[in-house]
């Protein structure tokens, strides 16, 4: 889990590391701008959604559970754009895989800062129901961005290389095979845990600004200043996380930054005021940001490209689980205390949990190479391999003789006269 894994890619292509990949990243941003931006941006909505229904927090916060456990787990709507293009994105890059991961996570931010204030003015203008509508024929945009992703061609085989090709047993849908792996295992347990509390406190802080008494326009404007520093955390982090000393051991990086979030939720379950509530989404941002632009990378690492399709369906399906669990507890627990200290904690003491188990677990569980023997007679072996053939004089002699007898039974060739010692003067 400790090593990085490289490889040439699905069926021997190699990624160009560029060319039509900037146009795949473009789509990608677009994508994953709308599948993470939209749960969230939806929670301007859910003051509303309570007026109107008379429902508590822990009913409308199923809302952004729902929408995320369909990006994550069942491969409808947001899923069915978001996984394939993410594929699609670390199959046309690789030495440059890092800050591309980084560029196209940074979608997320930059859309939240356009759709939390668009929503707000939507839900005034024309009700959460109008709102809701309008921003669903923006994501219809996300179908244009497929016409993007085109797949990467293999090399043209010869006939006689096609034949075995054709004899090959068909692919698997999933690759159950990556659970073999130590390291995929503790990723998948550590981001299970980590998304029960990692959406939490975006879903909650406006309504949390509201209840302290700012308007609802200050109160969205909160999802704009996390969502700025988040455009400029995640492909910052995506050039560190490429760096050549940090790129080996980008899983300590990750946990790094999940220890980050997690402390940033505890120290703004202590906000009492609308400043402290913006301190929190600064740093909140700068956690979030690097969380975003590490965990497919940190994924990728673990499993490589060949088997990065199936983990990164398992893990999301894993995850999806977890995210119908997660904003809809806080929600509970929140229409049982009346306070949102307590929704913050366990938010923070949950994704620094994750970020324990993820950072313990690589430590004991390192790809290490297999020590070579160190017994006298595997020694003595490498020995004989390794040493040079030596010839014996009697050996130089044979040779010699040979050679000698050669050059007299054919003296010429070509037409032209060979001569040999015992001619020469």
């Amino acid at each position: 889990m400790g090593a990085v894994v490289v490889d040439d890619g699905p069926s021997g292509v190699k990624a160009p590391d560029g060319g039509w990949g900037w146009a795949v990243l473009f789509g990608c941003f677009i994508i994953t701008g709308f599948s993470y931006a939209f749960p969230k941006a939806v929670s301007v909505f859910f003051k509303e959604l309570i007026r109107e229904f008379g429902i508590g927090y822990s009913d409308t916060a199923w809302i952004s559970s729902i929408l995320l456990a369909m990006l994550y787990g069942t491969g409808l709507g947001l899923a069915l754009n978001f996984q394939p293009s993410l594929i699609m994105l670390n199959r046309y890059f690789d030495k440059r895989r890092p800050l591309a991961n980084g560029l196209s996570a940074a979608g997320s931010p930059v859309f939240l800062c356009a759709l939390s204030p668009l929503g707000q003015i939507l839900q005034h203008e024309y009700g959460w129901r109008g709102g809701f509508l309008i921003l669903g024929g923006m994501l219809l945009n996300c179908c244009v961005c497929g016409a993007l992703m085109r797949p990467l061609e293999p090399p043209k085989k010869s006939e006689a290389a096609k034949e075995p090709a054709e004899k090959k047993a068909k692919k698997k849908l999933l690759d159950f095979s990556v659970f073999k792996d130590g390291g995929f295992v503790i990723y998948t347990l550590a981001a299970s845990i980590m998304v029960l509390g990692l959406f939490v406190p975006p879903v909650f802080v406006v309504s949390y600004a509201k209840d302290l008494g700012y308007q609802d326009t200050k109160a969205a404007f909160l999802l704009t200043i996390l969502g700025f520093i988040d455009i400029f955390a995640r492909p910052i982090c995506g050039m560190v996380a490429g760096l050549k000393w940090v790129r080996p051991r980008c899983v300590y990086l990750f946990s790094f930054a999940m220890i980050f979030n997690g402390f940033t939720d505890l120290m703004g379950s202590m906000s009492v005021d609308y400043g402290g509530l913006v301190v929190f989404c600064i740093f909140f941002g700068i956690s979030y940001g690097m969380v975003g632009a590490l965990q497919f990378e940190v994924l990728m690492a673990i499993v490589g490209t060949q088997k990065f399709s199936s983990a990164i369906g398992l893990v999301l399906l894993a995850e999806a689980m977890a995210v119908l669990i997660g904003p809809p507890s806080a929600g509970k627990l929140l229409d049982l205390t009346r306070r949102y200290m307590f929704v913050f904690i366990i938010a923070g003491i949950e994704v620094t949990t994750s970020a324990l188990v993820l950072a313990l677990g690589n430590f004991f569980c390192i790809k290490k190479k297999p020590a070579e023997p160190h017994t006298k007679e595997a020694a003595a072996e490498r020995e004989e391999l390794n040493k040079p053939e030596d010839k014996t004089p009697e050996d130089a002699k044979v040779d010699s003789i040979e050679v000698e007898q050669f050059l007299k039974d054919e003296p010429e060739k070509n037409g032209e006269v060979v001569t040999n010692p015992e001619t020469c003067v």
